[in-house]
C-alpha cells in the first residue's frame, strides 16, 4: 500500500509537472531547488537537488515575492481594471504554489518528523501571508472597484466568474471588518493553523504507533492469505518485532480486511478499539483538548465574520447554504438507514448464534467489533459476494497501469 502512495503522489506532481514549467524562474542563479527552471522532462520537480532543508528557505523566498507582487497591484497610480488587478493576483505566488505543490503532497504520503517540523513551522508563517493579502484594504478596494463595475465591463463567463469568486473570498476572510477585528482575526486564523495541523500530526502519529503483533499462528485463523504475508513484512519490518511473527496496523489496507475476516474476536475487538479510540486516549496524543479549542475559535470566528456558527460560515459557501438543508438531507437517509441497519443487525445475531451453538459455546451479543465479520458472512450467505474475489484487480501492476492510463488521457503523457 505504501508504494501505491508514493506512486499516487507521484502521479500528481507528473500532472502539475505540466504547469509548473511556464512558472517563473526567478533568478537561476540561486542555489536553492525551487528558485531555478527544472530542465527535467515535463517541468517535473528536480527531486535530486530538493531535500528537507530546501523548504523553508524556498517559502520564504517564495511568500516575499509575492508580496512584492501584491506590492506592485496595490502601489499602481493606474485606476483598477480586471488585467491589472484580478488577473494579476490571480498569478501571483506562482513560486509558492510551486513549492506548496511539492511538499504537501509528499508531506501527506511521505511524511517523516522533519517534514511536520516543516509544516508546523510554516503552517502560522503561511496564515500570516495569506491574511496579510486578503486583509490588505488598498488591494481589496482595487478589487471592490472592479467588481462594482462589472456589469460595464464586457467580461467573459470565466473573467466574470473569477472576479465573483475572488471578491467573495475576500469578504469572506474579513475584508470588511473594522482594523481591530482584522488583528483579531489574523490572531485566530495563526491559532487555527497550527491546532489543526497538530490535530492532523496526532492522528498521524498514533496511527503509525499502533501495531499488534502476533507470534501464534492460530491467531490468523479466517485472514485471506495475502494479508497475513503483508502483516509478516510489516513484522518483518519493525526493529521490536520478534521473529516470524506478523504485525496488523491502523491503516485501512490492514484494519479493514482484519475486522472482516478475523476469527478471533477478542483481536478484532483489540484492532476496533485501537482505531475507535484514536485520539481519545489521555495521552500526548490526546487530541480533546484541541478539538475544544478549534471548536471554540472556529465559533469565535463565524461570529466575527456574522455568521451564526461555523457550520454556518462553511455551509454559506456551498450548494446547502444553512444546516437546515444539511439535516433535512440527513433525516431522510437516516431513517431508512437505521431501518435497514437494524434488519442486518437481526440477520448478524442469527448468524452468531447459530455459530456459537455449532460450536457449543454459549452465544454473545452483536458489538461494534463484530459488524464488518459477520456482514462479511452476510454477503456470502445469501450474495455469494466475497470482496476477495477483487483483489487480483486491484494488484499494484494493475493499479500502476491503471494510473498510467488516467495519466495519459488526461495530459497525454506515455510511460514505457
Amino acid at each position: 500500500m505504501r508504494k501505491v502512495l508514493k506512486m499516487m503522489a507521484l502521479s500528481g506532481l507528473m500532472a502539475l509537472g505540466c504547469f509548473w514549467a511556464a512558472c517563473d524562474d526567478g533568478g537561476s542563479g540561486s542555489a536553492n531547488a525551487f528558485d531555478q527552471q527544472w530542465s527535467t522532462p515535463y517541468g517535473l520537480p528536480d527531486f535530486s537537488a530538493i531535500t528537507v532543508d530546501s523548504y523553508v528557505p524556498a517559502f520564504a523566498t517564495a511568500i516575499g515575492r509575492q508580496q512584492q507582487e501584491i506590492d506592485l497591484i496595490t502601489a499602481s497610480q493606474d485606476p483598477a481594471t480586471f488585467a491589472n488587478t484580478i488577473e494579476a493576483l490571480e498569478n501571483s505566488g506562482s513560486m509558492l504554489r510551486r513549492v506548496s505543490n511539492v511538499f504537501y503532497p509528499l508531506n501527506g504520503t511521505m511524511t517523516n518528523p522533519d517534514m511536520q517540523a516543516v509544516a508546523k513551522e510554516m503552517a502560522p508563517v503561511l496564515s500570516a501571508h495569506r491574511d496579510g493579502i486578503q486583509l490588505n484594504d488598498a488591494l481589496f478596494r482595487r478589487i471592490d472597484t472592479v467588481f462594482q463595475q462589472r456589469n460595464d465591463l464586457d467580461l467573459n463567463p470565466v473573467q466574470l466568474r473569477l472576479l465573483t469568486e475572488t471578491h467573495k473570498r475576500f469578504v469572506r476572510s474579513g475584508a470588511l471588518l473594522a482594523e481591530t477585528d482584522k488583528e483579531k482575526l489574523k490572531g485566530l486564523n495563526q491559532d487555527l493553523a497550527l491546532l489543526t495541523l497538530q490535530f492532523g500530526q496526532n492522528i498521524l502519529d498514533e496511527t503509525n504507533r499502533f501495531a499488534m503483533v502476533l507470534k501464534d499462528p492460530d491467531d490468523l485463523a479466517g485472514l485471506p492469505n495475502g494479508m497475513i504475508i503483508a502483516a509478516a513484512e510489516k513484522a518483518a519490518d519493525m526493529d521490536n518485532a520478534p521473529a516470524n511473527s506478523w504485525a496488523f496496523t491502523l491503516h485501512k489496507p490492514s484494519l479493514i480486511p482484519f475486522l472482516q475476516y478475523s476469527e478471533n474476536r477478542a483481536l478484532r475487538e483489540r484492532m476496533f478499539k485501537g482505531y475507535a479510540w484514536m485520539g481519545n486516549n489521555g495521552d500526548d496524543l490526546d487530541n480533546k483538548g484541541i478539538l475544544e479549542k478549534i471548536a471554540a475559535l472556529r465559533l469565535e470566528k463565524a461570529k466575527m465574520l456574522g455568521y451564526e456558527t461555523h457550520a454556518h460560515y462553511i455551509l454559506d459557501d456551498n450548494m446547502a447554504k444553512h444546516p437546515d438543508q444539511v439535516y433535512g438531507l440527513l433525516k431522510k437517509v437516516w431513517t431508512p438507514a437505521i431501518k435497514r441497519a437494524g434488519e442486518e443487525v437481526v440477520l448478524m445475531q442469527k448468524l452468531i448464534d447459530e455459530d456459537m451453538a455449532a460450536a457449543g459455546k454459549p452465544s454473545f451479543k452483536l458489538a461494534p467489533w463484530d459488524w464488518w465479520f459477520y456482514a462479511e458472512k452476510v454477503k456470502k450467505q445469501q450474495y455469494d459476494l466475497d470482496e476477495e474475489m477483487l483483489r487480483p484487480y486491484f494488484q499494484l501492476e494493475n493499479v500502476r497501469s491503471g494510473m498510467f492510463e488516467v495519466a495519459h488521457r488526461l495530459f497525454g503523457l506515455n510511460f514505457k
